[in-house]
């Protein structure tokens, strides 16, 4: 017990990191993923094609592969620095918004198409009938995925531990190292994370609830 009340205000600042990158990377990649749809179902060519191969590469390699490459490799070329926050946070987005872009693709396609045609009866242009009419409609549709692919990325940052970043399965290497106690400490922040993909499920369910279900 007193393991766990020594480490636990480290672990709690760890919480904190982690939630930190989890928030922003979340909001970019989702930012990022909606852009990737877009250029993903443009009628330009060339733009399908760059998308493509963005989201090909990034779902055909592993997460730590892409991280290394952010913070080690991009930081090699002496162009521009990243902090390994930084570059935790760019990563977790950037791979978060290539799965995204393949949700929302599917999201914005499911939509009928009788949909479309009647918008532009009405007088819609394409951004207003996307803005107004088939995203609102798709976002209800793919919520629960998208929640699910934010639960993946959560667990996703704990590999943040390996360039430095204090986040919590940093703070419970630490701990464990510090303490001996390497089973008591693990287990609590095996707890911690289970807590925390808990209540966002459960706030998952409150908001499909409200929005996707009624």
């Amino acid at each position: 017990m007193d393991t766990i009340k020594n480490a636990f205000p480290y672990l709690m600042e760890g919480l904190q990191v982690t939630l930190y990158i989890f928030v922003i990377a979340i909001i970019l990649g989702f930012l990022i993923g909606l852009l990737v749809a877009l250029l993903r179902l443009a009628p330009i060519k060339i733009l399908n094609w760059i998308a493509k191969i963005f989201v090909d590469a990034i779902r055909g390699t592993p997460f730590i592969v892409q991280l290394f490459f952010i913070y080690f490799g991009l930081n090699s070329l002496q162009i521009f620095s990243m902090d390994n926050t930084t570059a935790g946070i760019v990563t977790v987005a950037i791979n978060a918004g290539a799965y995204f872009s393949e949700i929302i693709r599917a999201g914005i396609q499911s939509i009928d198409k009788g949909q479309t045609e009647a918008a532009r009866s009405l007088g819609l242009n394409a951004t207003q009938n996307m803005r107004f009419i088939v995203l609102p409609q798709a976002f209800r549709r793919m919520l629960p995925t998208i929640t699910n692919q934010a639960i993946i990325s959560l667990k996703d940052t704990s590999l943040l531990s390996v360039i430095g970043i204090a986040d919590l399965t940093q703070e419970g290497r630490i701990q464990a190292s510090a303490t001996f106690d390497a089973f008591n400490v693990y287990l609590i922040v095996g707890v911690i994370y289970f807590v925390v993909i808990y209540l966002l499920s459960l706030l998952a369910s409150f908001v499909e609830r409200k929005f996707v279900l009624r």
